[in-house]
Order: structure tokens, then sequence, then C-alpha cells
């Protein structure tokens, strides 16, 4: 076991990179019961004073005034969430997360989009909501009273246990008690920072609490600590029992602190949101007056199990190279690795051509559509100088995506880059022709026929019959290409920021692992 690092009994650490490997499934261990024994000394250790505000490091106190009427009137609900295998993720391009999908079903019964926010890895989730970025953190995000200084709380969803995981094959201590020179490291800002530092003072515990910056979740310490670079931290049980299914070499002992409530947090001054969350989050989740314990929905159920009890292996953010069917498996796709190199080849940003696969076939690469067009880019082999059992060839098909993509970027060159990408991706989906109507009708209605949204709203026109009948074209379902745009900016966007998250993953560079990672 690791000696403490310093005399001090909290280390703060700043700046840490580390090169982790990959593990393979392993089954659950079982949890124990703490007992907390008298220490054997009578002086209580030393504790380094951190406020809570340096702990938690907050800068936005006052919150902004959304409520959610404002909400409701924009028509988009705002999650503030971390990047990883509980919360939020990636799943063949899909989004996928215990915590995403329980509010996006929150924001479909409400009539609203749920866009999500991914809290930076130095970026404190209270700064956002108050900031107004989110209207809500949802990242099993436990209620503590640091955090309920500045925020206030849902009804909980879930009641956890924290509980110490180390390296399986190690001593499994009774009680912390028995931990005299230990390190247990854990993210700052966290609530297991607090529960550490009551420990030392209530029991006189003399382990180190070693502080990691925030780019280090649990999940990413869990790896560190089956690979040897930490020798022990703290988690919450959920979060132990489902990274067990994918990382070998970790063990739970015993439970730290009980009854740990998990809510969506919230600013102080939206009494609204707060009613309508909390009218939901009841029909799903209470504790019974007869026997104390948790009563759950058959949805909540199934995310449970979905997310905590049987996932797959490769279900996780960091399924970096893990799960090979194509062989070119990255963060995002099954084919990222083979995308990679074809885009740079065309000068298009990698991540824009997954966006625009994942509209087009959902990275199937035997979609084909009710106009014939096959493929993971969705190509029509009239217009392709390739015969049809060429195109459905992955590399060839993804080729032929990418010279049209450039070709229309090329023809609106002399657009500023949001309008030139918006008139690319409309003309990928909708054609020249109809686009050519779409500008030409804009120009009609003396509104400019460069602005993306003037023409939008002219594709939108060419579905009625007084429109579309004077155009070259003729008919347009124009909700297409203006949704196309929408949601293909919107995916090009998430990629963008994940392959940011990624880049610095502490875990990123596993050993077994053959992604080479291309920001």
């Amino acid at each position: 076991m690791k000696q403490a690092l310093s005399h001090e009994s909290v280390i703060l650490r700043n700046k840490r990179r580390f090169l982790i490997p990959a593990f393979a499934v392993t089954g659950v261990v079982g949890l124990m019961l703490l007992s907390f024994s008298t220490p054997k000394t009578e002086e209580v250790a030393e504790v380094e004073e951190a406020d809570d505000d340096r702990i938690l490091n907050v800068s936005v106190q006052e919150p902004v005034e959304r409520d959610f009427d404002a909400i409701r009137e924009e028509g988009v609900l705002r999650m503030i969430t971390r990047f990883n295998s509980s919360s939020y993720f990636l799943h063949r391009g899909e989004e996928r997360g215990f915590e995403f999908e329980f509010a996006r079903r929150f924001a479909e019964q409400n009539n609203l989009r749920l866009e999500v926010v991914i809290a930076g890895n130095n970026e404190e989730p209270i700064d956002l909501l108050n900031a107004g970025r989110g209207d809500l953190i949802a990242a099993n995000y436990s209620i503590t009273d640091a955090r309920m200084q500045y925020i206030s709380f849902s009804e909980p969803y879930n009641i956890v246990d924290q509980v110490l995981v180390l390296r399986a094959g190690e001593h499994v201590p009774y009680s912390l008690g028995e931990l005299e020179d230990a390190v247990i490291s854990v993210r700052r800002g966290s609530s297991y920072v607090k529960t550490l530092k009551r420990l030392k003072a209530e029991y006189g515990y003399s382990f180190t609490i070693d502080i990691l910056p925030e780019m280090w979740d649990t999940e990413a310490i869990m790896f560190a600590i089956a690979d040897g670079e930490f020798d022990m931290t703290i988690a919450d049980a959920n979060l132990f029992q489902a990274a067990s299914n994918y990382i070998s070499g970790i063990a739970s002992g015993p439970v730290i602190s009980g009854d740990e409530q998990i809510a969506w947090g919230v600013r102080r001054n939206a009494p609204q949101l707060v009613e309508q969350m909390n009218r939901y989050i009841l029909g799903h989740f209470s504790i019974s007056d007869a026997d104390m314990l948790p009563r759950r929905s058959s949805f909540m159920n199934v995310l449970r199990q979905r997310y905590f009890d049987n996932r797959p292996a490769n279900y996780t953010v960091r399924n970096y190279g893990m799960h090979r069917v194509t062989g070119y498996e990255g963060l995002f796709s099954p084919y990222d690795r083979l995308v990679q190199p074809l885009a740079e080849e065309y000068g298009v940003d990698w991540k824009l051509v997954l966006a625009v696969m994942a509209q087009e076939s959902r990275f199937d690469p035997y979609a084909k559509s009710r106009m014939g067009a096959i493929g993971l880019m969705q190509i029509i082999p009239r217009f392709s100088p390739f015969e049809e059992h060429e195109l459905w060839d992955p590399e060839t098909n993804i080729r032929e995506g990418l010279r049209y993509l450039r070709k229309h970027l090329d023809h609106y060159s002399y657009m500023e880059e949001d309008n030139r990408l918006a008139f690319a991706l409309a003309t990928y989906n909708a054609g020249m022709g109809h686009m050519a109507d779409a500008r030409r009708l804009t120009v009609d209605r003396n509104r400019d026929p460069n602005n993306w949204d003037d023409v939008a709203q002219s594709l939108l026109l060419l579905m009625q019959p007084r429109f579309f009948s004077q155009a070259r074209f003729g008919f347009v379902r124009g909700t297409e290409p203006v949704n196309y745009v929408t949601e293909i900016k919107r995916r090009h966007t998430m990629y963008q920021n994940m392959a940011l998250f990624a880049s610095e993953d502490p875990i990123l560079q596993r050993r077994d692992s053959s992604l080479t990672f291309i920001p």
C-alpha cells in the first residue's frame, strides 16, 4: 500500500496525467457494512481546513431568472451532466445514460426538447446552473449541505450507500480504522470529500484524503485502482455495481455512509420547475411509509436494469477500442477509425461526417431508404459512378458521401461558415434543385437567399400548393431538410464537446486499446 504523499491529511492536486489500461468483465462483489470501531488513539487526526467554496469551486452564487414558464416558452430543457457511463454517453453514436433517459422522459411529458450541457473538467455544475446555461443538474448528484448553500434540490429519485473501493486481492478492511497509512483518492467537489473529512473528524481515522482534479470522475479512478495507480476510492454502490461489470481488478470494501439521497439540482429561484420535477419524480420513486423501503415504477426499474444491474461490458463511455465489430470502433461509432483518414483527405471534420452518417443510416451499412439510397451515407446509385454492389462497401460509400459533401461545401464557399454548412447539409438532403427553388422564393419574399433562416422558411413554404406549383422542381417536404440541418448541427456540436472530453480523459490511452484519438 502506498504511503501518504505528504504530512497533510488532505492533498489538493492541480495537474495530473496517467496512462491506464483496460480490463475485461468481472463479477459483482458483495458489499459489507462498516463497523465504526472506537479509534485506538484519543487524539483526533488533524484535518486540513478547506472551506466548501474551495472544494466546490463555486463562483456564480446568484441564479439567473428562468423558471418553468420561461423554459416552456422556449421549448427547451437543458440538463447539466457529466460525460460518464452512468449519466450520459454515446453507444454506437446514440445518446444513452440513466440520467439522460430519466430526464428525457420528464422533458417529453412536458412537450420540451432536452438539450445536454456537459460540464467540462474545470467547470463546476453549480456555476453552469446559476449562470443559466442549464436548468437542472442530473449527474448522480447527492444532496449535501455544501451544495444546498447555492442551489435547491428536487425530491430524491435514488437512495445509495457509499462504499470503499480497492484492488481485488487486497485485504478488505472491516472498518476505516484499519487504514492507518492508506491514501483514499476522490474527485474534488464530490460528496465523498465531505464524507471522508467527517469520518476523520468524528472517529480520528488517520488515512489520507487525496483530492484529485475534476477530470477524474469516479469511473476513471476505479480504472486507475485496477491498474495500480491509486490504492482506493469511494463510490456510490450503484456506480460500483455497474463498473464491476466491465472493470476487472476492483472489489468493494465496507459501506462508509448509508442512505445518500440522489436528486436533481435546480436554481433556488425556480419553484415552478421544482414543483413539476417533484410531481414527475414521485410517480417513479418514493419511500414506503410501511417498511421505509424504496418503491420504483416499472420505467425506473428498466433503467436500473439497463445501466446498473445487467449492463453489457461495452455499454460504457470508455469503450475506446474495447468492443470490436467492424475493426474501426472509436468514441462515437463503429466507423471512427475508417472515417478519420478519409475525412482528412477531403478536408472535412471527421466528427461532422459521423454526424451526417448517424442521421442518414444510424451507422447501419445495410440501410436502404424508400427512395433507393443505400449504405452508411445513403448514396443513390443512379447518381454515382459506382455500381450498386460497390456502394455496399463501407469505405466506398463513405468516400462517395464525402465527395458530395465536399462538392456542396465548395459550392457555397462564398458564404460565412455557419450558413455555408447549413446550405451544404440541406443540399445533401434535398438536392440542388429544391435548394435553388427555395432560394428563388426567398428572393421573391424580399429576404436574403444567402441566409439559412430565411431559406429554411422558404423550404417550409414549398410544402404549400400555391408555392410549389410555381417552383421549377415542385413539391419538397421542407420539414425534412430543415430538421436535418438542425439535428446534424446539434449532433456535430455534441461530438465536438465529447471529443474534447475524451482528449483529456485520463484513461484514454489504456494499453490494450488500439484507438489513436484524433481531436
